[in-house]
């Protein structure tokens, strides 16, 4: 019996903290979308075009369209970099 109570325990244990892992990694992708999301909509743009298309590919790619446009586009920007001895 005190067998059967420890399997059920420790699985219990390991889906809650499988559930609790998923639930910090939805809410940090959607704070990464909305994040990137307000800057494609702040950022000038060299056209107009890109603005949309990055807008649309953002909204309709959820966080992995955030992640595209982050590595592509926000990364490599060099205003939002700090260079040394710099400070905000």
């Amino acid at each position: 019996m005190a067998v059967i109570f420890g399997t059920i325990f420790s699985f219990g244990f390991l889906w809650m903290t499988f559930v609790g892992l998923m639930m910090t990694i939805n809410v940090l992708g959607i704070a990464l979308w909305i994040w990137m999301l307000v800057d494609v909509a702040k950022r000038d743009f060299k056209e107009d075009n890109d603005k949309i298309i990055w807008i649309l590919i953002v909204v309709l790619a959820g966080w992995i369209g955030a992640l595209i446009y982050y590595f592509l586009i926000k990364r490599k920007d060099p205003s939002t970099q700090l260079r040394a001895g710099d400070q905000k």
